[in-house]
């Protein structure tokens, strides 16, 4: 027991790097001991310390049991222990501390059973990802001063309590074995906002009494065993932001009052037994982003005014009994449209091309027929197209070679380059060669005379021609500047003839959530990178010149390797161009995910950990800290394979969310690094960063792309997580097994994973924690 420091009443050391047991202090009111290496068991002496109000030890790595004495800390009002290896059960006496507001103790190895009383003073409980078992005893969501309880992923079975306190604002009870009904006794004035009861075993019909909690904005009922029809009733859910029905045994109708939820973003009823045509009032939901009614009964043509839905990124309508053509799509898809495994029929209608934005199209198992339209390949972000199992026929056109197109299953459907030849070799007709000669000739004459002609006309009348050019005219230039001191670079970078490689397709190298990525090579024969700002929503501060100008110079002035800094830009009237040094051997997601052939060495991945974990310590810690918009493997480049450097730094200084009229979900992030809080808060933060640098080190960690059939990367490794022994089933076996080494580094890296990918943003490190810990990963 430390005595030198009597006076003292509030110490924190957080997010440094100590070692060592617990140190104590007599006096002490606040002990803030979080993010750290405190080792070894929480002491009874802990007891001695009559006057303290707060102790927070969350992200150590202390173990055993906690002791029964912290339950003589009568003025204790905060107690966090959260993402420690903390064992045995969780002690019986902390419901006697009448002042006890606040207890985490989430992402522990907590067993037995929860105690009677534990929330009779709370305000806040998260026990989540441990091992408690058990029933929930039955006043623990009654108490009236509860607001927030998260006990999700642990062993708890039984009943939901059906006395649910009316100030409880969020519960969160998914990934245990719960039984039974959704409960229906809500409050009058219940202030429930968040209910999360998926993967459980509850059975029978969702409660239209749900319509009482008037402030819900997200209810998941997903993974269980609920049947029956859809109420009517959810649709007076009027503040309902996102509803999670899917994997269920739900029937019926999809009621027509559902267009009334004009708040919704995210609708997943998927993997059920629904039927009935999909309503056409799904138009209304105005809002709406992503739309997943895939493998249900559904039959009946798509509805012709689904492209009305102008915020949509995501539909899966596969696996249903859909009839009849593809109609317009809407132009925001940009992660998947699957209408895989159906019975559309007719061509593949050419207006698919214009989809530029979407990542993967899947038209599988239909009954397709014709040519694979020419348009398809235009579609700049295609990274997959299934058209196997269809009656397409013709030659299949040439995709870009980033794209991975299957077509098998469809018999009159050839490569190009396996068009049949005539198997005998005839002899040349003399008189038809004569007569193709003539005509040929012919034409030759009267092209040149037209193009004559059309020179002539543009230089007495200066007509433009547009139609007849195969690439766009280069964009004209509004503005341009160098922001780069670099006079090597200044005279080398010439914007006018970069603006002539943008204006060709084929120079197009990459394409991200917000960015158009072009090789350009100037003149002097020196290459440069130029990105365009995909300016499509309107998003882009572009009006105002001078200030989008400085925001670029302040960025232009950072010096940190592991992060791309712009060298130049240019202003068109439409879109934004930066220049960049063009030093990348391709993006951390090409070698992770699009080499199947070999893997990634765990030397050049945890390489690439620690440079992307420097780079996004060095912005957070800027005098104005620069947020990411869109961290993902995709915008992680590569200098060398243990070199990368984070791209799209600029969004956060040119984006301005204001200017979107639609949801937000269409600005932030990509699909599988966006964190959970912000279908809530619609806002980028720090620890949101952390989240989707989680979700990396997770693809890192486990060779796994961010979104597997269906599946978020984080959600599966948390899950998987919660059964200790098995946590090292999470690795890349190609890599993990190379050495017992390599093997031991891997899991203490994937500790830090899996606490920046926790879904309580208060429990993520700060980034210049992850950065230690990884340093010091062994």
């Amino acid at each position: 027991m430390k005595s030198g420091l009597s006076r003292l009443k509030t110490l924190d050391l957080s997010d440094n790097s100590i070692e060592g047991p617990i140190p104590l202090f007599v006096g002490v009111e606040v002990l803030l001991l979080s993010g750290n290496k405190f080792s070894g068991e929480i002491p009874n002496s802990i007891s001695q310390l009559k006057n303290l109000t707060a102790l927070d030890l969350s992200m150590n790595n202390l173990s055993g049991s906690v002791p029964d004495e912290i339950g003589e800390l009568s003025k204790l009002e905060t107690l966090i222990l959260s993402s420690n290896n903390l064992t045995g059960k969780i002690p019986s006496n902390l419901s006697s501390i009448r002042s006890l507001r606040r207890f985490a103790a989430n992402q522990n190895g907590f067993t037995g059973l929860i105690p009677d009383g534990l929330t009779r003073h709370l305000n806040f409980l998260d026990l989540s990802y441990n091992s408690l078992g058990g029933r929930i005893p039955l006043d623990f969501l009654s108490s009236p001063t509860l607001e927030y309880v998260d006990l999700s992923w642990n062993h708890l079975e039984g009943a939901i309590p059906r006395d649910i306190s009316q100030s409880l604002f969020r519960l969160r009870l998914g990934g245990n074995k719960l039984t039974g009904k959704v409960p229906s006794l809500f409050q009058q004035r219940s202030n429930l906002t968040y209910l999360e009861l998926d993967t459980n075993q509850l059975d029978g019909e969702i409660p239209s009494e749900l319509e009482i909690c008037q402030k819900l904005t997200l209810l998941n009922l997903a993974s269980n065993q609920l049947n029956g029809s859809l109420p009517k009733a959810l649709a007076n859910l009027s503040q309902l932001v996102i509803m999670k029905l899917q994997e269920n045994s739900l029937s019926g109708e999809i009621p027509t009052e559902f267009s009334k939820l004009g708040n919704l973003i995210t609708l997943n009823l998927s993997h059920n037994s629904l039927s009935g045509e999909i309503p056409s009032s799904i138009s209304s939901l105005s809002k709406l982003s992503n739309l997943n009614l895939a493998v249900n009964k559904l039959s009946g043509p798509i509805p012709s005014n689904i492209n009305e839905l102008s915020y949509l990124i995501e539909l899966q309508l596969g696996n249903n009994d859909l009839i009849g053509t593809v109609p317009r799509m809407p132009n925001s898809l940009t992660t998947a449209l699957n209408l895989s495994n159906n019975q559309l029929s007719g061509p593949i209608p050419s207006h698919l091309g214009s989809l530029g934005q979407l990542e993967i199209l899947d038209l599988s198992n239909n009954n397709f027929t014709g040519e694979v339209p020419v348009s398809l390949t235009q579609m700049q972000s295609l990274t997959l197209l299934v058209i196997s199992n269809n009656d397409l026929s013709g030659t299949l056109p040439k995709f870009p070679h980033f794209v991975n197109v299957t077509y098998s299953g469809n018999n009159g459907l050839v490569k190009p380059e396996a068009v049949p030849t005539s198997p005998e070799k005839k002899k040349p007709n003399t008189v038809l060669i004569i007569i193709v000669s003539i005509v040929s000739a012919i034409i030759g004459v009267g092209l040149l005379a037209a193009f004559c002609f059309l020179v002539i006309a543009k230089r007495l009348y200066r007509v433009e021609d547009v139609g007849l050019q195969l690439e766009e005219s280069p964009p004209q230039i509004i503005n341009s500047c160098y922001i780069t001191s670099d006079s090597i670079h200044k005279s080398n970078i010439d914007f006018s003839r970069a603006m002539e490689v943008v204006s060709n397709p084929s120079n197009l190298t990459l394409k991200t959530r917000f960015s158009t990525y072009y090789k350009a090579i100037m003149p002097s024969g020196m290459s440069y990178c130029v990105k365009k700002l995909n300016s499509g929503e309107k998003i882009f501060q572009m009006g105002g010149n001078e200030r989008f100008g400085q925001e670029l110079q302040v960025l232009g002035r950072l010096s940190n390797s592991n992060v791309m800094v712009p060298l130049a830009y240019v202003l068109t009237r439409d879109s934004a161009y930066l220049f960049y040094e063009d030093v990348h051997k391709g993006t951390a997601f090409d070698f992770l995910h699009k080499d199947s052939g070999s893997a990634l060495d765990w030397q050049s991945r945890y390489s690439i950990a620690l440079g992307v974990a420097q780079g996004l310590t060095f912005l957070h810690g800027c005098t104005q800290p620069v947020l990411l918009w869109d961290l993902s493997s995709k915008t992680i480049h590569l200098k060398s394979m243990r070199e990368p450097q984070i791209g799209d730094i600029e969004l956060s200084k040119v984006i301005d969310p204001s200017r979107s009229t639609g949801s937000l979900s269409t600005v932030a992030g990509s699909v599988g690094y966006i964190p959970p809080e912000y279908a809530y808060t619609m806002r980028v933060t720090a620890a949101g960063n952390v989240y989707s640098f989680g979700v990396i080190l997770l693809e890192l960690l486990t060779g796994k792309p961010p979104v597997s059939q269906g599946t978020e990367l984080a959600k599966w490794a948390l899950s998987f997580s919660t059964r200790v022994s098995h946590s090292e089933q999470i690795l890349d076996s190609r890599v993990s097994s190379t050495s017992p080494a390599v093997h031991s580094q891997m899991l203490s890296v994937l500790k830090i994973a899996l606490s920046c990918v926790s879904l309580s943003p208060e429990s993520r490190p700060k980034m210049r924690n992850v950065l230690r810990s990884l340093f010091n990963a062994r």
